[in-house]
């Protein structure tokens, strides 16, 4: 049992966590410009790399880097908007799916181009002590922020779109774009803050994942396919649900691997994303408005 807690349950939440942050963001931007943005990976690799000029320039810890990758990465987002998505916000919504995909590549080519191809860490040869509490469960210090920070960001989050004028400008765009019009919303205002709210999710996501593990340009690409699937299983359009999907899509790629039967892993670790892909394709047709009755593609 402790071994489970240990090697699954507690990476299986920090992964979920991680998931959350960018599932939150991929869903908001659904839910109020109505369209798959598909180069939302992306922008966590490239929040994920501005930490890593700070780590390098300044020698502080990734988490520290965070304000700058938040900065640069909703800036970027803003930028995005107004030059790639703007001129055809009133095409059909096959138009921006695309131009998103062309936003993914040229995103990923500047990272390459800025930052290299190779391997990346944000800490080199740092080795720190697990954090022990009930004597026999154990986390790392770098996974403990990463659940703590992504709780924090949640709460904030849903302080911002409960209590703030622009966050229940958000919501009421989010249900009826129309009706929001008749009412006198800034549209153009709501939609710049939600490119700023889902760039900082996905910055803050990007550093988490690469304090995790290690930082290459197709980081956020290869994270795509479970943050839909998380936006997808809690309801595309609803960032609540997002947060719940991802926690599932989290556990279950995790859990997956555990011996349920014998010593043998259930499934391989190789088969993780399959996991994700399995859960979305099920969604889809079980229920393709998701747990929390979002709206379906």
């Amino acid at each position: 049992m402790i071994d489970f807690i240990n090697f699954y349950f507690l990476p299986g939440l920090v992964l979920g966590s991680i998931y959350a942050l960018g599932a939150m963001g991929v869903s908001l931007l659904f839910g109020i410009l109505r369209f798959a943005h598909f180069a939302h990976g992306d922008l966590m690799s490239f929040g994920a790399y501005i930490a890593l000029s700070m780590v390098s320039i300044f020698h502080v810890s990734p988490f520290f880097a965070i304000p700058a990758s938040i900065l640069g990465s909703s800036l970027l987002a803003i930028l995005i908007d107004k030059v790639c998505y703007k001129p055809f916000r009133k095409s059909q919504t096959v138009v921006l799916v695309i131009s998103s995909l062309g936003v993914s590549l040229m995103l990923r080519s500047f990272i390459q181009l800025t930052w290299g191809v190779s391997l990346e860490v944000y800490e080199i040869g740092v080795i720190k002590d697990a954090i022990t509490f009930g004597g026999n469960f154990r986390i790392s210090e770098n996974h403990l922020v990463i659940i703590i920070g992504t709780f924090s960001l949640i709460y904030l989050t849903h302080i911002f779109l409960a209590k703030t004028k622009l966050g229940k400008a958000m919501r009421a765009m989010s249900d009826d774009q129309d009706l929001a019009l008749i009412t006198g919303i800034n549209t153009e205002r709501v939609i710049q803050a939600t490119w700023i709210v889902g760039g900082s999710l996905a910055a803050v996501a990007g550093v988490f994942l690469g304090s995790d593990t290690q930082l290459n340009p197709r980081m956020g690409w290869d994270q795509l396919l479970p943050l839909f699937a998380a936006a997808i299983l809690g309801g595309i359009g609803r960032p609540y649900g997002a947060i719940a999907g991802a926690m599932v899509i989290g556990m279950a790629e995790e859990i997956s691997s555990f011996p349920f039967f014998g010593t043998e892993p259930l499934l391989s670790p190789a088969y993780k994303t399959g996991v994700a892909f399995f859960i979305m394709v099920i969604m889809l047709i079980v229920r393709p408005t998701g747990l929390f009755k979002g709206r379906s593609f």
